[in-house]
């Protein structure tokens, strides 16, 4: 689960170790954010184009989902670095174990942002306004576990703007379809990051943190088939609307057969298996987007 502690190889310059520390600090080695970020924002872009959206606004999108989403750690990383030491998987991260100072990461934050508005800054009027809102999602998300058992509610807003911002960009509004997507999107992350937070419970508990997997406590199995279950309605209520016909339909039985197999895999609620779950879930997203790409590719 990647709890080693990072050291530089011996020998290496001292730039060359403070950008190895800033692409861990980004996770640039761990893509499953980036991928989590990435598929319900090409679910946006593919329905609001009806098919391959236009290259130039893909571009923006997936160059703007890796910025974001390593901008969205860093300034995570900023937030928790009063709890990732008291936590076993974090607590060897640059900001927890003090390579990395604060001041950097907030400018290493500025940054990624300023390059990810750059872009945006590329197409029209509506999608640069929502990125705004996008940017306050992104940069107040990490503080919520102090204030709230809901932070992963908080995630799947953040994580799902970019749905909004996609229908926004190629078709100049925001059907309601669109929404129906975005709340699909909301259940979806606050499902799989509850089984990432069902591997840090014990931690958390003991730091005061607040996660849905405390919330939830015994029934959080029972929680997860509920959420789930409303990621597949919804989901099943933007087909209907699209009129998606059986290549989106096999992609959601895909999809939910993927889902049930992590509730086997953590049925047992152990760490490592809560997190295998977790990883699980860019499957999930790749399953719903195979089924509207082939949908839209081939009706």
């Amino acid at each position: 689960m990647g709890y080693e502690r990072y050291a530089p190889p011996p020998g290496m310059p001292r730039r060359r170790e403070r950008l190895a520390l800033y692409w861990k600090l980004v996770r640039g080695d761990r893509p499953i954010g980036w991928l989590l970020l990435l598929w319900p924002t090409w679910w946006g872009l593919w329905l609001a184009a009806d098919g391959v959206p236009p290259l130039w606004i893909l571009f923006v999108f997936t160059a703007g989902v890796w910025l974001t989403r390593s901008a969205g750690c860093v300034i995570n990383d900023y937030a928790d670095r009063w709890l990732d030491p008291q936590v076993e998987r974090t607590r060897d991260r640059p900001l927890a174990s003090g390579a990395v100072r604060g001041r950097e990461a907030l400018a290493l934050f500025a940054l990624l942002m300023l390059a990810a508005f750059v872009l945006v800054l590329t197409l029209n009027r509506l999608t640069v306004l929502l990125s705004v809102v996008g940017v306050l999602l992104a940069a107040s998300y990490p503080y919520l576990k102090r204030y709230t058992y809901l932070p992963q509610v908080y995630l799947g807003l953040a994580f799902g703007w970019g749905i909004p911002m996609g229908f926004a960009a190629v078709q100049g509004t925001v059907p309601p379809m669109a929404w129906v997507l975005y709340v699909a999107n909301i259940f979806w992350a606050t499902a799989y990051d509850t089984w990432y937070a069902m591997v840090d419970r014990d931690d958390d508990l003991r730091a005061g943190a607040k996660s849905t997997a405390i919330l939830f406590g015994e029934l959080d199995l029972v929680a997860q088939a509920v959420l789930y279950a409303l990621v597949f309605v919804a989901l099943a209520l933007v087909g209907r609307q699209a009129g998606l016909g059986v290549f989106y339909w096999s992609g959601l039985g895909a999809a939910a057969l993927l889902v049930a197999y992590e509730f086997l895999l953590a049925r047992y609620r152990d760490r490592e298996a809560c997190f295998r779950a977790f990883l699980h879930n860019h499957w999930v997203g790749m399953a719903v987007f195979a089924g509207i790409a082939a949908e839209l590719a081939l009706r």
